[in-house]
């Protein structure tokens, strides 16, 4: 056999189903285009408004890893660790609260891209068990996303659709983020944290670790809290996520030229998530086309009391797991009747904490596979739908049950 077909065979060896249906929704959206299912020009298009989203996704996976690499991570995970002085309960309040407020003020892309290999670190470096911090992370990424405009794009949709400012749009959202933390934390507890699943009482703290390369701990430190300061700064700015990662990341890729050229490796570029979210945003449109929006209108349908609100909450968790949240959103806005205020914040609550039983529900879990896939973590996905499922369901319906008390 010549050798690139060897090469060729070894690298269809090493991808992974979640690979090959990556591949296969950028393919039907090849195909979409090809047939004239979906105009060239719509196609265009669509691909314009989503340029800004691929220069995030490929920077912020380059700020991250290049972050990991320089010890950042690692770090903050072993100050974690010896912060629960090896409790559990306490190491899991901690991680609980740090990815709540992660999400809730600087939102929940950027808990998947730079607490989700925290959190991995920690349970390397205090060797304990993956799964139970690696699901924390991505559940509260998108569950603890309801309370700001800030935390979440669908948030901004629909605090300007029902025309609330931050604080109001808070006054509104704060039972609702109550209750869904409340039953987040319930169930992280029953599935992944009791003694059970996670095999011990205790875990040992660990020491600290010097740092390897003191420049590019710095740089990349630095890096990271530009994003974030551009983050803050872009509620009132308007700078743009993808050229905040951008920056950020140059100025890593720049320490590491410099400092060790050889951690500059194409492996760095996250083809796989860029391949799903060019294939979605040629699919969806299509979709809606052919009448998505008609179905997103029947199954919300148009009344605003108690009944209509868990039919628009579970609508958009239902096709968020199918398709994505954000166009999930934008269908189900078109479909709400512009007086049921209440049904457009239950759609939201389904948008958000619902999208957490498919891997392609959110772009947070997106990200957030992408880092799994990285550091080799084993997601059982038959148990992340099972226990997603359940989230999704009973996260939507607290949170939606307790909508009305904030009116």
């Amino acid at each position: 056999m010549p050798p690139p077909m060897k090469t060729l065979r070894r690298a269809a060896g090493a991808l992974g189903v979640l690979d090959w249906i990556r591949i296969g929704v950028l393919a039907l959206g090849l195909v979409f285009v090809a047939t004239g299912l979906l105009p060239a020009d719509t196609a265009r298009s669509s691909i314009g408004r989503i340029a800004p989203l691929l220069l995030f996704l490929f920077s912020v996976i380059v700020l991250a890893e290049l972050t990991k690499e320089a010890g950042v991570f690692d770090a903050i995970a072993e100050r974690m660790a010896r912060a629960g002085r090896g409790n559990y309960v306490a190491l899991f309040l901690l991680c609980v609260v740090f990815a709540s407020l992660t999400t809730i003020f600087l939102n929940l892309d950027t808990t998947a891209v730079l607490l989700t290999p925290v959190m991995l670190a920690l349970a390397a470096r205090a060797r304990i068990v993956t799964l139970p911090l690696a699901m924390t992370t991505v559940w509260l990424a998108n569950t603890a996303s309801l309370l700001l405009p800030l935390s979440n794009l669908t948030n901004l949709l629909a605090a300007d659709q029902v025309a609330l400012q931050t604080r109001a749009f808070a006054a509104r959202m704060w039972m609702p983020q109550l209750a869904a933390l409340a039953v987040t934390m319930a169930l992280l507890w029953v599935f992944y944290w009791r003694r059970p699943m996670r095999g011990e009482d205790a875990y040992d703290p660990p020491d600290l670790a010097p740092v390897r390369d003191r420049v590019l701990f710095s740089a990349t430190g630095i890096a990271c809290l530009l994003f974030i300061g551009a983050i803050l700064a872009g509620v009132h700015t308007g700078i743009q996520l993808g050229i905040a990662a951008a920056v950020a990341a140059v100025v890593a890729v720049a320490a590491f030229a410099v400092r060790d050229r050889s951690a500059l490796r194409p492996v760095l570029i996250p083809w796989q998530l860029m391949v799903f979210v060019t294939g979605l945003f040629l699919v969806v449109p299509t979709l809606e086309r052919f009448g998505l929006d008609d179905v997103m209108r029947a199954l919300v349908g148009h009344d605003g009391d108690a009944a209509g609100a868990l039919r628009a909450a579970f609508s958009g968790a239902g096709l968020s797991n199918v398709l994505n949240n954000l166009p999930a959103y934008v269908a189900g806005e078109s479909a709400v009747p512009a007086s049921n205020k209440d049904q457009l914040l239950s759609l939201l609550i389904g948008t958000n904490v619902g999208p957490v039983i498919t891997p392609w529900g959110s772009l947070a879990t997106l990200l957030w596979f992408e880092w799994c896939r990285r550091w080799d973590v084993r997601v059982p996905i038959r148990k992340f739908v099972l226990t997603g499922t359940v989230l999704a369901v009973l996260g939507c319906a607290a949170a939606v049950g307790v909508l009305p008390l904030t009116r």
